[in-house]
C-alpha cells in the first residue's frame, strides 16, 4: 500500500478548499430549501421553520448593518489551502491610514472573483499585515442574505450588502479605518473573463463615484493580474440563438449567462474549478475626493474620468511583469 505523499495531501486540500467554496452556495441553498419544505409538507415540525422565517425578518437589515463577522472564520486553516492554490499575492503601493475611510475598486470581476474573496474575506493571504489598522468590509448582491444559513455563512467572512444604504452605514456608523471593496463591474463583466482579457465593464459605472463624492473619502483603484485566466469561455456565434438569449437575458436582469469552464479534480481533467495560475493584486495609490453631497451627473462624469485614468496608469505600471506586452491597453467598455 502506497500512501499518499504531503505534496499530494496539500494538493487535495488546495483542490477541496475551492471547490467547497465554490460549491457551498448552491449546496446551502438546495439543502435550506429541501429540509424546510420536507419540515412543512410531511412532518409535525413546521414551527421549526416558522421560526427559521421569524428570525429571517427579524435580521433583515444586518448585512446593510455591517454585517457579523467572526474573525475565526476569517481565520480558518481551509482559506490558507484556498489561496496557495492559485497562488494568490497581494502587493499594495501606498500606505493607508487608520484614520481615514476607503472605497477600493476592484478590477475584473472574472468568473467568481476568487482572488478579491481570497485577499478581502480571508486573512489568508496577509490583509491585516499589510494594511494594519484597516478594516475590509467585502460587498456583494443581496440574493446572498436572502437564505438562512447561507447568509451568516457569508456574514461571516466580513461581507455586507453592495446597497447604497449599507454603505452610507459602514461610512458614517462604524467608525474610521473602514475599506469598502466593491468589484464594480459586478456580474455583467463575466463575459469578459477570458484568458489575456484586459477589457472592464466600467464606462456605466458611476455609482461607486458618487458615493464617493457624497462621504468625501478616498477611491482606490486595484487590479488583480491574472484574474481572467483562471476560466475558458465557450464564445457562441454571434447572432446565433444561444448568443442571442445571452443577450436577452444581460439585457433583463445584468447577468450575462456565459458558458465557463476550467480544470476537474486533478490538472489534466476538464471541469468547473479555476485554472491554479498565480493572481497578483495591486491596490493603488488613494485618489482623494471632495465632499459634495448631493453631486451632479457632471460632477461625477468628470471624477470618473479621473478615476479611470488612474486605473490606467496603475495597470501600465505593472502590466509588463504579469505577462503582457508594452502595447496592450486596459479596455474600458
Amino acid at each position: 500500500m502506497v500512501l499518499p505523499s504531503k505534496k499530494d495531501l496539500k494538493i487535495s486540500l488546495e483542490v477541496f478548499s475551492v471547490f467547497q467554496w465554490a460549491l457551498s452556495v448552491l449546496v446551502i441553498v438546495i439543502t435550506v430549501i429541501a429540509v424546510n419544505l420536507y419540515l412543512v409538507v410531511f412532518t409535525p415540525y413546521w414551527p421549526i421553520t416558522v421560526l427559521i422565517l421569524t428570525w429571517l425578518a427579524f435580521d433583515w437589515k444586518t448585512p446593510e448593518r455591517g454585517g457579523r463577522r467572526f474573525t475565526c472564520v476569517r481565520k480558518w486553516c481551509l482559506w490558507k489551502q484556498y489561496c496557495d492554490y492559485f497562488p494568490l499575492k497581494l502587493l499594495k503601493t501606498h500606505d493607508l491610514s487608520p484614520s481615514l475611510n476607503y472605497i477600493v475598486a476592484c478590477h475584473p470581476h472574472g468568473i467568481m472573483s476568487h482572488s478579491w474573496f481570497g485577499h478581502f474575506a480571508t486573512e489568508m493571504s496577509g490583509f491585516s499585515k499589510t494594511f494594519p489598522g484597516i478594516t475590509p468590509y467585502i460587498l456583494t448582491v443581496g440574493a446572498f442574505f436572502w437564505v438562512p444559513f447561507l447568509r451568516e455563512y457569508v456574514m461571516s467572512v466580513g461581507a455586507c450588502s453592495v446597497s447604497q444604504s449599507s454603505m452610507d452605514f459602514l461610512l458614517t456608523r462604524r467608525g474610521t479605518g473602514n475599506m469598502l471593496m466593491v468589484v464594480v463591474g459586478g456580474l455583467a463583466e463575466c463575459k469578459y473573463g477570458l484568458p489575456g482579457s484586459t477589457t472592464l465593464f466600467l464606462k456605466s459605472r458611476t455609482g461607486f463615484i458618487r458615493m464617493a463624492l457624497r462621504h468625501g473619502v478616498a477611491l482606490i483603484p486595484a487590479y488583480s493580474f491574472g484574474e481572467t485566466e483562471l476560466y475558458n469561455q465557450h464564445i457562441f456565434t454571434p447572432g446565433g440563438f444561444i448568443n442571442r438569449f445571452q443577450k436577452w437575458l444581460q439585457s433583463m436582469v445584468h447577468i450575462y449567462p456565459c458558458a465557463f469552464y476550467g480544470r476537474g479534480f486533478t490538472e489534466t481533467s476538464p471541469g468547473l474549478l479555476p485554472y491554479a495560475q498565480p493572481v497578483t493584486t495591486i491596490v493603488g495609490k488613494p485618489l482623494p475626493l471632495p465632499k459634495i453631497e448631493n453631486p451632479s451627473n457632471k460632477t461625477v462624469a468628470k471624477y470618473h474620468a479621473i478615476y479611470v485614468d488612474a486605473l490606467r496608469q496603475l495597470f501600465d505600471q505593472y502590466k509588463t511583469k504579469f505577462g503582457f506586452s508594452e502595447a496592450q491597453e486596459l479596455v474600458v467598455t
